[in-house]
């Protein structure tokens, strides 16, 4: 038989459909969960923060009495100016991307298009002075006081209003299940191997704390920012208007931001708080990868039971299934957000000498390192929420073990041998010898209790004690310490 030959028409390009179809997954497939990062984090938003800066620059230079013969404001004229970002929609991103264009850089473009609004003022505001004040949009500025006060506007945004709402929601939740399951008894596995029984609940609130903890150092993150010029000197400052205390003007104007002002930089602000705050972020990823592993695990060993969801496919082939999808989702998308994370912290903090542009196109892949995140953070919520557990299977499994009383029985021991009490000579190497290698049942276990010779009160707790009620302290830390 001949070979089959196929021959493919023209493909259509993909590259050419309108509207266009997005290359990331973020923009595509995930785009449900981690829209709310792009009023933050997106390119138009960095361009609507920009506005914002230098219209706020500008009121400042006139307003505060900054710059001789700057015209004073009114209240119309500055509302007027702040409208300029807040409105900042389809028709002006598409206006601002024409300027940009002609200009072949970005923040030239934001402040063309701002003296274009100038231009025009008096359209709203009759005999309004604004015009007078065109040639203050940008003074003394480099692109880089601008840029680092929006990108620090643009973290402090999505932190306080996007990421930390979903993320503190997400231990909130892990820690409400931990209260619900404290007193579920369940059998621990360190190395792997069946060892001292805890709770469900308290190995939940482990998890809740760890992530409380970073959200807590996350809350107290500071983000700075300066607007000191070309080279950090407030060099065109001071031969422009000599009269000016220009250190002043600037820690007042950043701090009125609601940022911190960084007094001493290069050109650019040395990004260092934004290392710190990644590598926060990407400590509470890592400890919910920790989550979403030891939660597979759980669900692999049928501890946890999966809900199915109607209608859902499980696997293409096997009816049967219930896959952990959304903890599997969570682990990849948190492997690339600490990823893109450890990079942004790692480059952000090394500039050559007064300047170079790398920060530019990585403080560009901000977004798609919280994105993924939030993804993730989306994705786990969902998977805890699909969950039983399975309380009878993780008793069947302490039954089972009953040689993990081999602990607490040679700690009696030794408690008693110090007492006084005869015959309690190695305990540890006669349980080693009892338990090691073999499973031991009830049966057997009370027997060598009963052959030991222990004090009355130490022999009936020892016998009333099975590896379900073998737990501690497990339920009392979830109340006491959880919160």
């Amino acid at each position: 038989m001949p070979p089959v030959t196929s021959t493919s028409p023209s493909r259509v390009s993909l590259a050419d459909v309108t509207p266009p179809i997005a290359l990331g997954p973020l923009d595509g497939r995930y785009r449900g969960a981690v829209a709310p990062l792009v009023d933050h984090l997106s390119e138009a938003a960095l361009n609507r923060a920009r506005i914002h800066v230098e219209v706020e620059w500008l009121i400042t230079l006139c307003n505060g009495s900054v710059v001789p013969g700057a015209p004073t404001l009114s209240d119309d004229e500055v509302a007027y100016l702040r409208q300029i970002p807040a409105t900042f929609g389809a028709d002006e991103i598409a206006e601002l991307a024409a300027i940009e264009r002609e200009t072949v850089h970005d923040v030239k473009a934001v402040e063309y298009f701002i003296k274009r609004r100038i231009a025009v003022a008096s359209e709203t505001i009759p005999g309004t002075n604004l015009p007078a004040a065109a040639e203050l949009v940008h003074f003394a500025c480099t692109s880089e006081d601008i840029n680092n006060l929006s990108y620090a506007l643009m973290v402090a945004g999505a932190i306080r209003e996007v990421w930390l709402p979903a993320a503190t929601e997400l231990a909130d939740q892990v820690a409400d299940m931990a209260r619900e399951l404290a007193d579920v008894p369940m059998l621990s596995r360190t190395h792997g191997q069946p060892a001292t029984p805890t709770t469900l609940g308290k190995e939940l609130a482990v998890l809740a704390h760890r992530l409380r903890r970073q959200l807590h150092r996350v809350q107290g993150a500071e983000f700075l920012g300066k607007l000191n010029g070309a080279t950090g000197t407030y060099g065109a400052h001071v031969v422009a208007v000599p009269s000016a205390d220009w250190p002043a003007v600037s820690k007042a104007f950043v701090e009125g931001l609601g940022l911190t002002w960084n007094p001493l930089t290069t050109q650019i602000e040395s990004h260092d708080w934004q290392a710190e705050v990644y590598a926060d972020v990407a400590r509470y990823n890592r400890i919910l990868h920790n989550l979403a592993t030891d939660v597979w695990t759980y669900i692999s060993m049928g501890f946890f039971t999966q809900i199915p969801v109607a209608g859902a496919t499980g696997s293409s082939t096997m009816p049967h299934k219930v896959n952990p999808i959304r903890f599997e989702n969570a682990e990849a998308n948190l492997e690339i957000s600490c990823s893109l994370l450890d990079t942004l912290g790692a480059t952000l903090v090394t500039s050559r000498l007064q300047r170079d542009l790398t920060d530019s196109t990585t403080q560009r892949n901000i977004g798609p390192a919280f994105g993924h995140s939030l993804l993730a953070i989306d994705n786990v919520r969902r998977g805890l929420k699909a969950l039983h557990a399975n309380a009878a299977l993780m008793a069947e499994d302490l039954d089972q073990n009953w040689e993990v009383l081999g602990e607490p029985i040679q700690s009696a021991m030794r408690a008693a041998s110090v007492a006084g009490v005869a015959g309690m000579e190695n305990p540890y190497e006669r349980l080693k010898d009892l338990t090691r290698g073999q499973r031991v049942d009830a049966a057997r276990m009370r027997e060598f209790v009963g052959s030991l010779g222990l004090p009355s009160d130490v022999e009936e707790r020892l016998q009333a004690l099975t590896p379900a009620s073998y737990t501690g302290l497990a339920a009392r830390l979830v109340a006491d310490y959880l919160g």
